[in-house]
């Protein structure tokens, strides 16, 4: 049997324990308490009782690997910066945790800023998480300007930019299953809501729209058309608005919203009008946030699968840092049509609201 060697001192205590000090304790070199602790190659040479030793002393003395020290080695950090515009925002909040689900299985950490749709925040931001070393970036919802020096996915970017992959929805098709869903029942005057400038998505969702409905024969009137202008991600966003449509006094039996959130201020709008929604104006959201199947009326809405599309985001942005895969500027996701309660064929005679 191979003699035992006798332990050193204890550690003084509060002292912090590094490979150093367990190696004074068990009368080790650093060199052979890394080998153990990290069952790197040649860890079987090393006899099963030295091997019992280093990890009892390890957990006696709590004693954890040096997260610098073995990104220096590796010469990875294992983070990745993540940007949105707002924490509280339904859609970001959807995407990150697919983002969240996909890097925790990978073991990576991730450093989550919000920039509130602030110019100077998102080109000051990327150059804070460099300084911290993430080792690339996924964009949720944010416009970037130029490209950076580290591999980046942007979901819902449209920008062609050099090093970056965007992880979009297919908006052709969504306004394709939008505007002939309406059609089918019977729609004609159809109102609109264009995204704010600040949305990544806006303008694209609204070339779709346009094209979708000229080809249907659907006139979009100017009266019936509003842009959405608050950088918020609260239903006032629709709210403010739908009141504006109302009060121009021209008639419309549908309103397709940007989002959800301004499709559930929309509702609030005509209810607080003496309007019923789906009965006198039908009303069709984006996204498919978490709240749009249980609000009374619930929405018939585009499904973005907005998890997934973080998961996607991850996964492509991973094997680009790893260099195990290159990809095409743009990755299309595919949208869904879900109906729910706030679509029905028009009356023919919608009912007038009252006027505030």
């Amino acid at each position: 049997m191979a003699k035992r060697t006798k332990q050193g001192a204890v550690p003084p205590s509060g002292q912090p324990i590094s490979l150093r000090t367990l190696g004074e304790y068990l009368n080790l070199s650093p060199a052979t308490i890394s080998l153990v602790l990290n069952n790197a190659p040649g860890v079987r040479s090393i006899p099963q009782e030295t091997r019992d030793r280093v990890t009892e002393a390890a957990a006696k003395f709590d004693y954890r690997p040096s997260f610098y020290a073995r990104s220096l080695r590796k010469r990875q950090t294992f983070t990745v910066g993540v940007l949105v515009p707002e924490l509280s925002d339904h859609y970001a909040i959807q995407v990150l945790s697919g983002v969240e689900e996909f890097l925790i299985e990978e073991g990576y950490f991730y450093l989550t800023v919000s920039h509130r749709r602030k110019p100077d925040l998102i080109e000051e931001y990327p150059r804070l998480l460099m300084d911290r070393s993430v080792e690339g970036f996924i964009l949720i919802d944010t416009t970037l300007e130029k490209s950076l020096n580290l591999p980046v996915v942007a979901v819902a970017g449209h920008r062609k930019i050099e090093g970056v992959t965007n992880v979009v929805l297919d908006q052709r098709r969504a306004a394709e299953l939008a505007l002939r869903h309406l059609y089918q029942l019977g729609h004609r005057k159809v109102a609109f809501m264009r995204g704010g400038s600040h949305s990544s998505d806006a303008d694209e969702r609204w070339d779709c729209l346009m094209a979708v409905a000229r080809e249907l024969k659907l006139s979009v009137l100017p009266e019936l058309t509003v842009q959405l202008q608050l950088p918020i991600s609260t239903p006032e966003l629709g709210y403010v608005p739908a009141n504006e449509l109302l009060h121009r006094g021209v008639e419309f039996t549908a309103l397709v919203c940007y989002n959800d959130i301004s499709a559930i201020g929309a509702i609030r709008a005509f209810m607080d009008h003496g309007l019923r929604v789906p009965t006198d104006i039908s009303v069709v959201g984006f996204d498919d946030i978490q709240s749009a199947a249980f609000y009374n009326p619930s929405l018939t809405t585009i499904r973005q699968p907005l998890i997934q599309m973080g998961k996607v985001a991850a996964r492509i942005l991973l094997q680009r840092i790893r260099g195990q895969a290159t990809f095409s500027d743009v990755v299309p996701i595919h949208p869904e049509l879900v109906i729910r309660e706030s679509t029905c064929p028009p009356r023919l005679h919608r009912a007038r609201g009252k006027r505030s």
